[in-house]
């Protein structure tokens, strides 16, 4: 069921886990769908070697793509227009990630109502891994 303006307000958040226990497979089966295969993602060697990081971590796009679940869960299918992120932290494998969308403003334009939302995913340390806005359509 899709929002409706009667049933949200400024300041109302929804909050879900977006994965507990962040997997290397799934960072690798992410790479193999989105064919980016950069080694910072899946060369444990190069990554700790080379790019001095502690280990492989997560595309971005990928923690995007989750936070994106948490905001169509929230709106409803096919109501996003607008979606845009910054990656603020690393997520790295066993990270669990929680994503919240807290409604900025309702506000109406070319005959619609649109929920302006913030957006944030967080870490299980409470760090902010992204931050962002969606905009999507809702009903009366």
């Amino acid at each position: 069921m899709a929002l409706s303006k009667a049933k949200i307000k400024v300041g109302d958040t929804h909050t879900e886990v977006l994965v507990e226990d962040l997997r290397r497979t799934q960072i690798v089966q992410y790479a193999g769908a989105s064919g980016d295969y950069n080694p910072v993602h899946t060369d444990e060697k190069f990554v700790t070697e080379v790019a001095g990081y502690p280990t492989v971590f997560a595309h971005g796009m990928l923690t995007m793509g989750m936070t994106g679940m948490l905001v169509t869960n929230y709106v409803g299918d096919g109501r996003l227009t607008k979606y845009g992120v910054r990656f603020v932290n690393q997520v790295w494998p066993g990270d669990t990630l929680t994503g919240t969308a807290e409604v900025a403003e309702i506000r109406e334009e070319d005959g619609q109502t649109l929920v302006d939302l913030t957006v944030t995913t967080v870490n299980q340390d409470d760090v902010p891994v992204l931050a962002g806005t969606a905009t999507a359509r809702i009903d009366d």
